[in-house]
């Protein structure tokens, strides 16, 4: 993992269930000086990490409705100044821009930022000369533990103050598809495309992360292989 010194930023933790995605995204934060953790243990969160300690705790979408809203009370009634996002998709760069933008709530000044839906297109306002850089990002394959995805750099540019728009690129498909807009520090993530029903049938229903139970109907889960930064670092 990327060991470059982290500097006086917000405290990170990322509890999830694939391994891969939960290690390259604590790589990408660190390297950006973010002090990040991540977890696939979901009832051993609150033994191993400090409510107290945490600024911003991301949760991946295998982990179970109950879970989460355990997890929030009691990090909540720890630190109420905890806060909390719901990661988009099993996407690497994308959980990480989703908590650089958690991080970074306060600076987007004047400018505001919209996805249109509709027209496929990214409206922004902006109220001074401001460097922009969009990113789409999109799943190929969503076989569990470990999705695969990619990503397209749509824009990367000054733009100067005023109202833009940008056309989301017709490759960037209609399903399991994201995009985040950083304009200067502040970032923003939007969904385009939605994740399949048949994804969001995997959603685990019990506590655990390695042999966690599917949801009634749902296909089980294969084990994945067990995730703690605090204690791989130790």
């Amino acid at each position: 993992m990327n060991t470059s010194p982290q500097h006086q930023r917000d405290r990170i933790l990322v509890v999830g269930r694939s391994p891969s995605v939960l290690l390259e995204t604590v790589d990408i934060l660190r390297g950006k000086g973010y002090p990040a953790h991540a977890t696939n243990q979901f009832d051993q969160v609150l033994d191993d990490y400090d409510p107290a300690a945490t600024d911003i705790v991301v949760f991946g979408g295998m982990v179970p409705a109950e879970t989460k809203q355990y997890l929030r009370e009691e990090f909540f009634a720890r630190n109420p100044n905890v806060t909390f996002v719901q990661g988009l998709a099993g996407i690497a760069g994308l959980v990480a821009a989703q908590a650089e933008g958690a991080a970074s709530a306060g600076e987007a000044g004047d400018s505001d930022v919209a996805y249109d839906a509709t027209q496929r297109v990214i409206r922004l306002t902006l109220n001074r000369t401001v460097h922009v850089i969009i990113e789409a990002w999109w799943a190929t394959a969503f076989t569990p533990p470990e999705p695969t995805s990619t990503s397209m750099r749509v824009q990367d540019a000054e733009l100067h103050e005023g109202h833009h728009v940008v056309p989301v690129p017709a490759e960037v498909p209609t399903e399991a598809s994201f995009l985040t807009v950083a304009v200067g520090s502040a970032l923003y993530a939007f969904t385009v495309g939605a994740m399949p029903q048949s994804v969001l049938r995997t959603v685990p229903a019990g506590a655990g992360a390695a042999a966690a139970a599917p949801a009634a109907g749902a296909v089980a889960l294969p084990p994945v292989s067990v995730v703690n930064t605090r204690s791989h670092d130790s």
